[in-house]
Formats: structure tokens, sequence, C-alpha cells
């Protein structure tokens, strides 16, 4: 399968958009896809998303797990959890249950943790990190 991250197996990847590549639009994917190029548009899947070190996304992101090294500009909805490594910067809102900030990571926006279905029923603009 995959390599072993926090007692958890991380799967195949299954898309890799490399150094030094660009995308515009929508990424609709199942498993595991690492971004290390730029991508702008919008990403939906139900698991892991990782944005490495030399990633830059400017989107809408909607995944069960996003693991992000690099730097994301957007609305970012994590049905399990985020998790923003030390070369991280997150521009935007993040809606999660579970959130992970290591120390050198950069969160510049909102965030609201609670069960998403709650998040999703609240009007814009009421949330935990609302206001900010």
């Amino acid at each position: 399968m995959g390599r072993e991250r926090d007692g958890r197996e991380i799967g195949e990847i299954k898309a890799f958009l490399g150094e030094g590549t660009e995308f515009k639009g929508v990424l609709s994917f199942q498993g595991t896809v690492r971004i290390d190029g730029r991508f702008e548009g919008e990403i939906l899947g139900d698991e892991l998303l990782v944005v490495g070190e030399q990633g830059v996304v400017r989107a809408t992101v909607d995944v069960g797990t996003l693991v992000s090294n690099g730097r994301i500009e957007g609305t970012i909805r994590a049905k399990e959890r985020v998790e923003l490594l030390a070369s991280s910067t997150v521009i935007g809102k993040i809606s999660t249950p579970c959130l992970v900030v290591m120390d050198g990571a950069t969160l510049n926006g909102t965030c609201d943790m609670g069960a998403l279905d709650e998040v999703a029923a609240l009007p814009p603009g009421e949330g935990s990190g609302a206001g900010t």
C-alpha cells in the first residue's frame, strides 16, 4: 500500500501534480492525491489531499483529510482533519472537526471546529472563528 504516518496507512497516490506544473479547473478524486505544483479551482474528494512544500493551491477544497506543507488560499472543508505542517501557510477559512497546527505554520483566517453538519448549518459569519 503506502507509507505509514502517525500510525495510519497512507494509500497509493492516485494523482500527482508535480513541481513546475500548473492546473486550473476541478479536481475530483478518490484515494490519495499530492500537489507539488500550482492548482487553481476546486478540489473534491473523500480521502487524503497532500500539498507539498512547493505546492500552491488557490481553491475551494472539500476533502476527507488535508495535510499541507505548502500554501493554500481559499476555503477548506475537511470531514476528518486538517494538518498544517511547519512550512504551511493557509489564508482563508477552515471547517473541520480536528485541526493540527505545527510550530512554524501560518494560519490567517477563520476556523470552525465542530461536527461538519453543525458548521454547514450555520448562517455565513456565525461560527467559532467568525469575525476574526
